[in-house]
């Protein structure tokens, strides 16, 4: 083998190593059958999560996983796969496994969430979880919710009473 060719292997196995310590969640995908405009099309998706989507060799893959201590997912690196590389653990998964619903070509095989190696059924699950920022959003609702509860009692008491109602700064909020 040439020298070249040598270093061009080498600097995939580095560039798919890299994709893997920077990410919480790997997907892997099979996707035969899709288009080009349908790959670039998901490509974009995944980019606006911070997602990416490679195609490389499955025995570079399997080398990269080796040198991060992933073991697992050899079984599923059979026939053309692509790889999600994703930093947050339901955003990557989320955006393939809704584009796999519109797009049959696209198959969920398995994945790595956190280091724990998952098939395509556990990546399902893991798509439907809410994102960080709808977990913090129902988590400021929650925080907000006795205080608002709290608002309103006081203003029904105040007009059970005859007094005028005045908007108070919470109940402001929680009307919002």
């Amino acid at each position: 083998m040439n020298e070249k060719a040598l270093q061009a292997k080498k600097d995939s196995v580095a560039k798919i190593s890299e994709g893997i310590k920077a990410s919480k969640a790997i997907a892997v995908v099979s996707y035969a059958g899709l288009t080009v405009a349908e790959l670039t099309e998901l490509r974009r998706k995944l980019a606006e999560k911070n997602a990416t989507f490679g195609v490389f060799k499955n025995t570079l893959v399997r080398r990269a996983l080796a040198e991060n201590n992933i073991e697992g997912l050899d079984e599923y690196l059979e026939g053309p796969n692509a790889f999600v590389f994703s930093p947050e653990v339901s955003d990557g998964v989320n955006v393939i496994y809704k584009y796999s619903r519109a797009h049959e070509n696209l198959v969920l095989k398995a994945g790595c969430i956190e280091g724990t190696i998952v098939d395509a059924k556990g990546l399902k699950d893991v798509a439907k979880l809410p994102t960080k920022e709808q977990l913090l959003s129902m988590f400021c609702m929650v925080l907000n919710e006795p205080i608002s509860g709290f608002a309103r009692a006081i203003k029904s008491v105040a007009e059970k009473n005859g007094a005028p109602a005045e908007e108070t700064p919470a109940a402001e909020a929680s009307a919002n």
